[in-house]
């Protein structure tokens, strides 16, 4: 692989990106007598069709020759459909290399990506993370636009190429490039330090749910009116939440890559914040479009999906969590294949109780028509709402406690009773060792409470293994070696309005 099989043709080494993962590609170049021009076969799309246009205006900005043979372009395996516009590097390269015109030393040990300007600069391309990640598996070395440079727990060899003039002198005389560091813990600039919950006035009893949703990784389903401070209270829930370990960055970072979208974030390890418009599409959530890419339930992967508005969303599109609630990944069928996709992420929704909003509201009239009420309720139950551990009532605070600017507690206390909680429920977890039943941990006054409560309401199967979960992290949070009475009739009460 690299080395001339004969005169006028070379390989190199690059890689398409199909779902979250880089796939090794091998673009062969072939100069032959004939017509000056481009043959590209390999199940190229137009995207990758129009490289040669992008590469012929790059050899000449990089005072290259354009070779007067005709050019034969293969992208091995042809038997996989190529996207994207990161095979122009690489097309570049390999016709450079069977010309004559750069040093053959060291680029049988490269993987190129990246997409070429006019003017011969190499411009970064989306899946970054991903290339890094296959030249590591593979022992290669990246070469990629200085922008593109892995960072965050990837440390595959690279070297940074600004433009394809550089590679006049070849491979070698490039400077290595080490990964790019990241400083751990949040950034002054990102936008979970500028919240905080001791912004949120007289909403302590939510405020204590959100602890508990976040030590457990339980989904949370808020009710209120407008303007309790439900979406204020979501939005500050990746405060609360420990920071990425270098699995769980190395993974949201690989997805938010392919998609497309910025990493800096999760590569500081700020767990992801994801508040999709009650517009989406279903493939807007779960992933798809051509090329398939991640959908906001993967973005959210080791962090929170938020969904305002939860009655707005079309009920097809709501639907289509139920699978991915329950496995934590996505799985789409396509002609070309299959794809996965990871999605481990809490889910946490937020909802009026009525069309207007007001209704069991204190001091404001509800205008709705007993039906309408039905019918908009009724899009918050069903089998999605089921799924959801926890659901709590968020009430209008006090007028008064919010003018004085009155504050509970703030996201560092709510912080530490996070990062205590699943400390003492990983510690417990290794004295257990054999259980895997939170209602195996009940003690026998918590064992009677359950059995009555799960009766009266008519719990069913679903509903009493979330419920004995959130009774599980309740005692975690309060240091409990067993599930006591209050810990089950505490985690009964938010299921208040699912009992299936």
């Amino acid at each position: 692989m690299g080395a001339a099989s004969h005169m006028g043709s070379y390989s190199v080494h690059a890689a398409l990106i199909r779902g979250v993962e880089a796939i090794p590609v091998t673009v062969e170049v072939s100069c032959s007598s004939g017509l000056p021009g481009y043959t590209l076969v390999g199940r190229a799309d137009p995207i990758v069709m129009e490289s040669r246009q992008r590469v012929d205006c790059a050899l000449d900005a990089g005072g290259y020759e354009k070779p007067r043979l005709h050019i034969t372009i293969n992208l091995a395996p042809a038997e996989l459909p190529k996207t994207g516009t990161g095979f122009d590097l690489p097309i570049a390269v390999a016709i450079l290399a069977a010309s004559g015109q750069i040093p053959l030393k060291g680029l049988d040990r490269c993987l190129f990506v990246g997409e070429l300007a006019l003017d011969g600069e190499v411009c970064p391309v989306r899946g970054d993370v991903a290339y890094a990640l296959l030249a590591e598996r593979e022992g290669l070395e990246l070469v990629t636009a200085p922008s593109s440079l892995p960072r965050g727990g990837v440390a595959c060899a690279c070297h940074a190429l600004p433009s394809l003039g550089r590679l006049r002198s070849g491979i070698a005389t490039l400077p290595d490039a080490p990964p790019e560091p990241v400083s751990a813990g949040r950034s002054r600039d990102s936008a979970a330090d500028r919240l905080d919950y001791g912004d949120v006035c007289d909403q302590e009893i939510a405020k204590r749910a959100m602890v508990i949703a976040a030590t457990g990784q339980h989904g949370l389903l808020m009710v209120g009116p407008p303007g309790a401070g439900k979406t204020m209270l979501a939005r500050r829930l990746p405060t609360i939440l420990p920071p990425l370990d270098d699995a769980a960055r190395v993974e949201s970072m690989l997805v938010h890559s392919v998609a497309g979208q910025p990493i800096d974030d999760v590569a500081r390890g700020i767990p992801p914040f994801r508040a999709p418009h009650h517009s989406i599409s279903s493939a807007g959530l779960v992933g798809g479009g051509r090329p398939v890419i991640p959908g906001e339930v993967s973005l959210a992967h080791k962090g929170v999906l938020f969904l305002d508005e939860l009655p707005e969303f079309a009920s097809n599109v709501l639907q289509v969590l139920r699978q991915p609630l329950e496995e934590h990944m996505v799985r789409l069928a396509r002609a070309e294949g299959a794809y996965v996709f990871p999605c481990d992420f809490m889910l946490v929704a937020a909802a009026n109780p009525c069309p207007c909003g007001h209704l069991g509201d204190p001091g404001h009239t509800c205008t709705c028509a007993p039906a309408r009420v039905e019918t908009y309720q009724a899009r918050m139950g069903g089998p999605l709402a089921n799924r959801i551990d926890m659901h709590i009532d968020v009430a209008r605070p006090a007028s008064h406690k919010v003018i004085a600017g009155s504050s509970g507690m703030t996201s560092e206390q709510m912080s530490q009773m996070v990062v205590d909680g699943r400390e003492f429920a990983r510690h417990r977890r290794q004295r257990e060792g054999h259980r895997h039943n939170p209602i195996e941990t009940f003690d026998r006054d918590a064992l009677v409470a359950f059995e009555a409560i799960a009766s009266r309401l008519m719990m069913g199967g679903r509903s009493i293994t979330r419920a004995a979960r959130v009774a599980r992290t309740i005692a975690d949070i309060e240091h409990h070696e067993l599930v006591g009475r209050d810990d089950i009739v505490e985690a009964c009460s938010y299921r208040g309005r699912s009992h299936g």
